[in-house]
């Protein structure tokens, strides 16, 4: 999971996939942001959907996707259309993380309007509806608050049976759980332990059965550093605060960030069982350093094969 937002380049992007993909991760997914969560403003962004249909063509196994896509930045119906082009390009491996939007300051900046939280979920919701009916429904047409659609024929249709996974992100509060127990196939939680994640499983769970479906995933995105040893996880701390934006202080890291996945590869693993007895099903682990690819291989060689 990448921050594409600060300065992640084209070339990054190819190299993180590569790594992926001959590492044995399972998939690249990357936020959709367009400038940087911290604040730091010569950073750059790509675009997200764009990023992820080039990266298409580039690979041949691993997963593509956005957590999460904000419902304010794209009408439905270019979303729909944009995950549909990059489904077809990549033979079916793409999925949307779609969410309300939060960064305030991207969205003046850019000139997106960013209402009160309860419009911006009152979106989300017509957009979750309208992407999924879009992508099964032979014609389809919607009369909502915020978006109307006259019998639109959207085609062609995705190749993924019956659609790509639809993943709603959030803090498992009623209206998002609700949301994703209607519409999603995935609810994901951002930087959780996990005693927290257990909680908020429970609650998903909850909706899951008033909607009458099984097969819940329930997945967690939290950041993660890992290493050979102590000395080469600190080097790593040291190079994600540099890219948060504070002065390198590894002491003071693990007590800040109580939810990352960090330490060597064996605590790195006992983590992730951890995750998964609290009812993780999978984790996309937030790689901030994006240039450090001997930690994506190490994830890969190492981790992958020991909790696999």
């Amino acid at each position: 999971m990448i921050e594409g937002q600060e300065d992640v380049t084209w070339e990054h992007w190819v190299a993180l996939a590569r790594a992926c993909e001959e590492h044995g991760l399972e998939g690249l997914f990357r936020s959709d942001h367009y400038t940087s969560v911290f604040d730091i403003e010569d950073r750059g962004s790509l675009d997200a959907w764009t990023t992820l249909a080039a990266l298409a063509t580039l690979t041949e196994r691993i997963r593509l996707g956005t957590l999460v896509s904000p419902a304010t930045f794209r009408h439905p119906s270019l979303l729909a259309k944009a995950v549909v082009t990059a489904d077809h390009v990549s033979g079916g491996r793409v999925e949307l993380g779609i969410g309300a939007g939060w960064h305030r300051r991207e969205h003046a900046a850019y000139g997106f309007p960013f209402p009160e939280t309860g419009e911006r979920m009152d979106l989300l919701t017509e957009q979750i509806e309208i992407v999924h009916r879009q992508w099964r429904e032979d014609e389809l047409t919607f009369e909502g608050r915020h978006y109307r659609l006259d019998a639109v024929r959207a085609l062609p249709k995705p190749l993924q049976d019956p659609h790509p996974p639809l993943i709603v992100g959030g803090h498992a509060g009623p209206r998002s759980v609700a949301l994703a127990a209607r519409w999603a196939d995935e609810y994901n939680v951002f930087s959780s332990t996990p005693e927290e994640c257990a909680e908020m499983r429970a609650r998903v769970a909850e909706a899951w059965d008033r909607e009458g479906r099984d097969e819940l995933v329930f997945s967690l995105m939290t950041g993660c550093v890992v290493g050979r040893d102590a000395a080469e996880v600190d080097e790593r701390i040291a190079a994600v605060q540099r890219v948060q934006g504070v002065a390198p202080d590894p002491a003071t890291f693990r007590p800040q960030h109580p939810a990352w996945v960090v330490g060597t590869v064996e605590e790195v693993v006992e983590r992730l069982r951890a995750l998964e007895e609290a009812g993780v099903a999978r984790v996309m682990l937030q790689h901030l350093a994006h240039d450090d690819l001997e930690m994506v291989a190490l994830l890969g060689d190492e981790v992958v094969p020991a909790v696999a």
